[in-house]
C-alpha cells in the first residue's frame, strides 16, 4: 500500500508552498487507494506553538485533505532517536563536536587563501576540526556528528529512486561517495541541546510509519543521498522519492513562514474557495481527482 505523509513544522502559518506539498502528496495517496499520514515536526519546543498546530489541522481540512491513523508528533519520539543514535554510536559512526558556527566559518575559510569555503545543506562543509583523532571532547553540550567517511565504508554510491513528474516511472538518482564526503560532509544528528536535528528524525520517522513515499520540495534534493545512507546504516527500507517543483513568489523568491500574505488563512478569510487555492498552485480541482 502506498503511503505518504506531510510533515509540517508549527512554527508558523501554512502558505501556498505547504498547500501544494501536502495536496500532491494526498492526492497521489488518494488515487492508488492508499494512505496519507500527518507528523507535527516540534523537536523544537522553544519555536513550536500549539495554536499553530491547531491552525494547520484547520488549514487542512478546509482544503479537504483527510489524514489516517494517529498524528505523530516529534516531541513525542525522544526515546526512538535515542536508540537510533546508540546503534551508530555502537558502531563508531558518531562523534562529538562542541564546535560554534562562528567557530566552523573561521575553520572553514582558513585552510587555503583565495579558496572559497564549500556549501552544502545545511550550511558550510563542516571542515572536521573535532573528528576523531583530532579531538575527544568531553562536552556534555556536544553535538554529535556523523563521520560520513566511516559511514560510507566499503560503498562507492547512495543510490535512490525517484518518481517522475509524471507520478509513473520511477528512475535511479546515484550519488558518489566521495561526493557526500566533499560536498556535504559530518552531518549533525543530534544537537548541543539533546534534540535529534533533521535528518536523523525525518529518517527514523518515516521508518515508524511505513511512508513507503516522500513527497517533498526540491530544495530538499541535496539532503536524500544523506537519507539514503541513513536508512542503509539503520537497516530501513529506502521510500521512493518526488522532489516537486517549489512555489515562488512574484520575484521568483521560495515562500516562507514569513510570507504572511501567501498564508493559506489569508486566502480562506478573503473568500477564496478550496479549488481556489488548488488553482493558485497549479492543481486541478477536487472533482478532477
Amino acid at each position: 500500500m502506498i503511503r505518504t505523509r506531510f510533515a509540517p513544522s508549527p512554527t508558523g502559518p501554512l502558505h501556498l508552498g505547504h498547500a501544494y506539498s501536502a495536496i500532491t502528496a494526498h492526492d497521489f495517496a488518494r488515487r492508488h487507494g492508499g494512505e496519507f499520514l500527518l507528523r507535527i515536526e516540534d523537536l523544537d519546543q522553544s519555536r513550536a506553538r500549539p495554536e499553530w498546530t491547531a491552525q494547520i489541522f484547520e488549514d487542512l481540512a478546509w482544503i479537504g485533505l483527510t489524514w489516517d491513523g494517529p498524528v505523530l508528533r516529534q516531541a513525542t519520539r525522544r526515546a526512538a532517536y535515542e536508540a537510533a543514535l546508540c546503534s551508530l554510536s555502537d558502531r563508531g559512526l558518531l562523534y562529538s563536536c562542541a564546535c560554534s558556527r562562528h567557530d566552523i566559518a573561521e575553520a572553514a575559510s582558513a585552510p587555503q587563501e583565495g579558496v572559497e569555503p564549500i556549501w552544502g545543506p545545511d550550511g558550510l562543509i563542516y571542515p572536521g576540526t573535532c573528528r576523531p583523532p583530532k579531538s575527544n571532547t568531553t562536552d556534555d553540550r556536544a553535538a554529535q556528528r556523523l563521520n560520513m567517511t566511516a559511514a560510507l565504508s566499503g560503498r562507492s554510491t547512495i543510490a535512490f529512486q525517484e518518481l517522475a513528474a509524471d507520478f509513473k516511472t520511477a528512475n535511479n538518482n546515484m550519488t558518489f561517495a566521495s561526493q557526500l564526503i566533499n560536498n556535504i560532509g559530518d552531518v549533525v544528528l543530534s544537537r548541543r541541546s539533546g534534540d535529534a536535528a533533521y535528518h536523523l528524525a525525518v529518517v527514523v520517522d518515516d521508518a515508524a510509519q511505513n511512508i513507503t513515499h516522500v513527497v517533498r520540495g526540491a530544495d530538499l534534493l541535496s539532503a536524500t543521498p544523506i537519507h539514503a545512507l541513513l536508512q542503509h546504516l539503520l537497516n530501513y527500507p529506502t521510500p521512493i522519492y518526488h522532489h516537486h517543483a517549489l512555489i515562488r513568489d512574484t520575484d521568483g523568491k521560495r515562500l516562507a513562514k514569513r510570507d504572511d500574505a501567501k498564508a493559506i488563512a489569508k486566502f480562506r478569510d478573503e473568500g477564496a474557495t478550496p479549488d481556489d487555492i488548488r488553482e493558485m498552485v497549479g492543481l486541478p480541482p477536487r472533482s478532477n481527482l
